[in-house]
């Protein structure tokens, strides 16, 4: 295989990926070999059936997995779901395990030798599942050039990433290609390194800091922004945490700036869907989560109560796998009425800047945007034994 993409062959871009090959490869044997902490575990706990599906992966391939996070979309099962940059393939045989015999994985990464050791194990985890034949593959290639490695468009339900697109020199490429193979309705979940302000070329050029997943951070800011021009819904902010280097010779290289650890959710929404906000209940029927649903830090659903969302909400829901889960209740005449009779409830007001909403998660000062559903700003009556919520100026 060349040295990287046509799209991305000039010589800075084809250096970044054999330093990558090379840090991934053969610098770093197992886990304990990386050098900063940028690694993080994910700042959610991990739910228990989660951990069950671990607990089954062979320990070779758990010791070669390098994430900064957790990625474990919901409502998987008979999905085909596309890890970029799988590395050892630890997430693909747990996704692999959630989408059941009838859904797939494949999993992409440039670097053969960790490849290696995720084909060496289809067979055990095929036999370890129960499965009658391999409902995961992979693929070498660039994640910025996935119809180059054969990917087609709109052919997956889901796709995952790691603690990966900072490792890419072209994060425009990644996104796009990431769009063109999601199906309409689809998404991008993935957990990935961000900084507070774009880093500058000298640190880019630390073998290191770009190894480590630090200099090659994009500035959250730049995600938002790109996310958008490729065609993405905004961005959904699910979880963040700090990102402390630990290692004071590469502190004193990164000077003032700072890292964060993030999860996302970007939605591909078909183009002309209505957005418009309303109520909505969840019916409690995603595995695991029968009581609650955290979407994203802003929402949580509680099963059988019903819950205010904006437009961009409301569309996502609607128009992804998701639209089965809820009860769509909407607005008419500029009232908004609730079936149960009763109050709904409020997202929390909380920051669209990773950095700010570490700093709300750990002070316990997230409320509710409007203080509840009869707070200053609404006015409640009754109208054929329906609780209806006029919105006042």
């Amino acid at each position: 295989m060349a040295d990287g993409p046509t799209a991305a062959s000039n010589t800075a871009a084809a250096s970044v990926y054999n330093d990558v090959k090379e840090y991934y490869g053969k610098t770093l044997k197992k886990t304990s070999d990386l050098k900063s902490n940028a690694c993080v575990p994910s700042a959610k706990p991990v739910p228990a059936y989660v951990r069950k599906v671990i607990a089954e992966i062979h320990p070779d391939v758990v010791a070669k997995y390098y994430g900064c996070g957790l990625v474990v979309p919901e409502s998987l099962e008979c999905s085909r779901v596309l890890d970029l940059g799988c590395g050892s393939g630890r997430d693909c045989y747990m996704l692999s395990q959630l989408v059941g015999e009838k859904g797939h994985v494949t999993g992409i990464d440039m670097t053969e030798d960790q490849l290696e050791v995720a084909r060496k194990y289809i067979d055990y985890h095929t036999q370890r599942f129960g499965y009658k034949k391999p409902n995961v593959n992979f693929v070498q290639g660039y994640i910025e050039a996935l119809a180059e490695a054969g990917l087609e468009e709109k052919s997956y339900d889901i796709i995952i990433s790691n603690c990966v697109v900072n490792l890419s020199p072209d994060k425009a490429s990644v996104l796009r290609e990431a769009y063109r193979v999601l199906k309409d309705g689809g998404e991008l979940y993935f957990s990935d390194v961000y900084s507070d302000a774009r880093i500058p070329e000298d640190l880019k050029a630390n073998k290191v800091l770009w190894g480590e997943c630090l200099s090659g951070a994009l500035w959250w800011e730049d995600l938002m922004r790109l996310a958008e021009e490729v065609g993405f819904c905004k961005p959904r902010l699910v979880t963040a945490s700090i990102i402390t280097v630990g290692n004071k010779e590469l502190e004193k290289l990164l000077g003032d700036y700072k890292f964060v650890s993030a999860t996302y959710r970007l939605f591909k929404i078909p183009k002309g869907s209505e957005k418009k906000s309303c109520l909505v209940m969840y019916n409690g029927e995603i595995t695991g989560l029968e009581e609650s649903f955290e979407f994203d830090a802003q929402y949580t659903f509680k099963v059988d109560k019903e819950m205010e969302v904006d437009d961009d909400v409301a569309s996502i829901l609607s128009n992804s796998r998701f639209s089965g889960e809820f009860t769509f209740q909407h607005q008419h005449s500029g009232l908004k009425t609730s079936s149960s009779g009763g109050c709904w409830d409020k997202p929390k007001a909380v920051s669209v800047n990773p950095f700010e909403l570490v700093q709300q998660l750990g002070s316990a000062s997230v409320t509710p945007s409007t203080g509840g559903c009869c707070g200053d700003q609404q006015a409640c009556c009754q109208v054929d034994n329906r609780t209806v919520f006029r919105m006042t100026a």
